[in-house]
């Protein structure tokens, strides 16, 4: 199991000496990405002797609390925490677009209990709309009551003016029949006069009840006084109801023109963006096409390096010259043998670290190598937003690979010249201990040097070409972020005016939509009060020609009542007997 521990050395005695080496746990490694801590346990590692105190440490301890393998873990804790950094990215990504998606649900809750609470207002409004048409429907019935009624009363008087036309023409022809009869000289008999009394008694008392008929009248009209006063609240709402049509008509034809003005603006605003899109998709080709160039220079200088290794290994082996390596041989002859020897193994120790410690590190450069094929091969398979996660994933990982070979570059440099020089000084102990040295490096004994100086060169050349290449792309680059900046601040802008033109919209909609129920309204009470007003006015009119229909007859009556005088004051003086007076 992998641990993370911490190098613990203890001194022992007066002087120093029978130190030891611990590590302290400090936690272990359950999955991949998950580490807890562990109880503070000390297990010995005289593996970790070489390290200083204090350092971290990655070991892998079996079950039986013995340490199988021991590495620095600084790397590995860098790359720990790099994955843990685009872990918090990606949650904090996810929680982003959790809140977003609750921002969302909440404004759709909003906007369901505004939607709940305008058909609860509609509904009550559509009852209160249904009560007043069921009393209009009331008022109508009673309106038609008192047509109805007033009908009667026009046939009623009617019927009475034809049987006074009728009694009137009876008493004209008996009036004929009686000055006929004075021009012939002759008197009434009793049978006569007995029968012209009749007629006027008759006449008398066919004379219309014209203050019945009055009352009847005046009946009628306070039953149309009452109709009209009930209908005219609902003719002062259908005004204000007309009023505030016309006002959110007003307010229709207001929001209409901005949100055209808007939409123009909006418009514009999408094609200077759509254009510095473009540019920047330019913009980022070029970009592109540097970094291409920037990694053909890349894989040159590894192949350089790959080369310059091979040569310098090649050199090593072959006991030619290397570049930066020189030894005091006096020095080192003069050495006293003890010391030569301490100084060997101090050596070799110190090679067996870093040997030990490159050795590590080449196997991370092979599971480095490793995830990313996975990645790449993960990119291939992948679909949508996935694939632009994979390649910053990928991008980080090659920008790792890059950075840990080109670390291990000159580590690997180093062990060379550490084995040469390991290798001198033993050739040095053996001539001193009198032992036969081996000529088999000096026999093909070729002086690399000037090769391998002349690479340096290239690789420095090409190294500065790269450099310069690298500072014009981020040059570029830092202008990209500007016009991916500006680009943001504007698409930001202008989704937010595509955001406050919709609310717009809705709103236009939302009152167009209100605009036509006041007009529904307005239209609804026009066609119900309409009919029945005029019908108000109808049986107005009716009434009005009745009453002077009545006067007319209350005229034609008193006219009659007067004539019917005379006539019994004449027959009374033309009667020959004295008794035909009484009557």
């Amino acid at each position: 199991m992998l641990y993370l521990a911490e190098v613990q050395k203890q001194k022992g005695g007066l002087l120093g000496g029978n130190s030891k080496t611990e590590l302290k746990l400090l936690a272990c490694q359950r999955t991949d990405q998950n580490w807890s801590p562990v109880s503070e346990e000390i297990i010995p590692a005289e593996e970790a002797s070489k390290l200083n105190d204090g350092a971290l440490v990655l070991v892998e301890v079996n079950p039986n609390r013995q340490v199988q393998r021991l590495q620095e873990a600084g790397r590995p804790l860098v790359n720990i925490l790099q994955n843990f950094s685009r872990q918090l990215e990606k949650y904090k990504l996810k929680e982003d677009e959790i809140d977003q998606w609750k921002e969302s649900l909440t404004f759709q809750a909003q906007e369901l209990n505004r939607r709940e609470m305008d058909m609860e207002v509609r509904l009550e409004q559509l009852h209160n709309m249904e009560e007043e048409f069921q009393r209009l429907e009331t008022q109508q019935q009673e309106v038609e009551t008192s047509r109805e009624k007033i009908e009667q009363l026009q046939a009623e008087i009617d019927r009475n003016r034809q049987e006074l036309e009728g009694a009137w023409e009876h008493l004209r022809g008996e009036q004929r029949r009686l000055e006929e009869r004075l021009q012939e000289g002759g008197v009434l008999d009793a049978t006569q006069s007995q029968k012209m009394s009749e007629l006027l008694e008759r006449l008398s008392s066919r004379v219309a009840p014209i203050e019945i008929l009055r009352e009847h009248l005046h009946a009628a009209q306070e039953i149309v006084e009452k109709q009209q006063a009930t209908l005219n609240p609902h003719w002062e709402k259908f005004q204000q109801e007309k009023t505030t049509a016309q006002e959110k008509q007003q307010e229709v034809e207001k929001l209409e023109k901005t949100v055209s003005d808007r939409q123009n603006e909006w418009q514009q605003a999408q094609h200077i963006l759509e254009q510095q899109t473009a540019q920047l998709k330019v913009n980022t080709a070029a970009i592109a096409s540097k970094q291409e160039l920037m990694q053909i220079l890349k894989q040159q200088l590894q192949s350089q390096d790959e080369l310059y290794q091979q040569l310098y290994a090649v050199a090593a082996t072959s006991g030619g010259g290397l570049p930066g390596q020189q030894i005091d041989v006096q020095a080192l002859e003069n050495m006293p043998l003890a010391e030569l020897q301490k100084t060997i193994q101090d050596l070799s120790e110190k090679l067996e670290i870093d040997s030990s410690f490159v050795h590590d590190q080449e196997q991370e450069l092979t599971y480095k190598q490793q995830t990313i094929e996975q990645l790449k091969q993960k990119i291939s398979q992948a679909s949508g937003q996935d694939v632009s996660n994979l390649q910053e994933e990928l991008a980080d990982e090659q920008d790792l690979y890059q950075m840990l070979n080109e670390t291990l570059v000159g580590q690997r440099r180093n062990l060379l010249m550490r084995q040469k020089l390991i290798k001198q000084h033993q050739n040095i102990l053996l001539k001193r201990q009198g032992q036969a040295v081996a000529n088999s490096d000096q026999e093909n004994n070729i002086d690399f040097s000037p090769i391998l100086s002349q690479l340096e060169n290239q690789r420095q050349q090409q190294s500065q070409e790269l450099q310069k290449l690298e500072r014009e792309v981020e040059q570029m680059q830092a202008a990209l972020e500007l016009d991916h900046g500006m680009i943001d601040n504007q698409t930001h802008n202008i989704q937010e005016q595509q955001q406050e033109l919709k609310t717009m919209e809705e709103n236009l909609r939302s009152l167009q939509k209100a605009s036509a129920e006041c007009w529904g309204r307005v239209n609804l009470y026009q066609e119900a009060l309409q009919p029945i007003q005029d019908r108000l006015d109808e049986i107005k009119q009716k009434l009005q020609s009745i009453g002077e229909s009545l006067g007319q007859i209350q005229e034609t009556s008193d006219h009659q009542l007067q004539t019917i005088t005379e006539i019994r004051h004449t027959i009374g003086g033309l009667l020959s007997q004295p008794e035909l007076l009484a009557s």
